[in-house]
């Protein structure tokens, strides 16, 4: 028998990352974030830029806006500032000359993460990679070299769920 989300009793839980977006606009990825958030355990979803939750997004989401502890900020790059002053590890989801496969990375409940994805078009911006204490990418084997935002984010935070449980 299949099982749905009424009869299936996964442990719910918290772990200790911050997911930053930074300038993701498109609601029904913002919609899909909340979700990825909800079913990963993040701490918190950080939407930054001009971010609008319309019927597009809560379409999408599902109703996880309800759940997902969020906050909307006007710069991203202020956002991982203030995150790691306060002792969160930054961590950048971006293809780049230094950045090395996300299974390579180690990540440990020691230090907070904010793991921070970028602008659909232009990906993180330059002034956060340069705060960033990893920047890792996704392995792929196709011609393209890069994929959707949520995609990615979906696969960064199975991996880093992964290690941390």
């Amino acid at each position: 028998m299949q099982l749905t989300h009424y009869n299936t009793h996964f442990n719910q839980r918290k772990f200790p990352i911050t997911l930053v977006c930074d300038n993701v606009t498109n609601a029904p990825n913002i919609g899909s974030l909340f979700r990825v958030s909800d079913a990963f355990g993040v701490e918190k979803l950080v939407l930054c830029g001009e971010v609008s939750l319309g019927r597009k997004m809560a379409k999408t989401s599902r109703a996880t806006e309800k759940v997902v502890d969020f906050e909307i900020q006007k710069s991203a790059s202020k956002v991982v500032e203030c995150l790691k002053l306060k002792g969160y590890q930054i961590v950048s989801l971006e293809i780049t000359e230094t950045s090395i496969p996300i299974h390579s990375a180690n990540f440990s409940v020691k230090k907070p993460i904010a793991l921070v994805v970028g602008d659909e078009n232009y990906g993180v911006s330059e002034p956060i990679l340069k705060l960033s204490d990893a920047i890792v990418h996704i392995e792929m084997f196709g011609q393209n070299s890069s994929m959707n935002v949520v995609q990615a984010t979906n696969i960064a935070l199975y991996e880093m769920t992964k290690q941390l449980f």
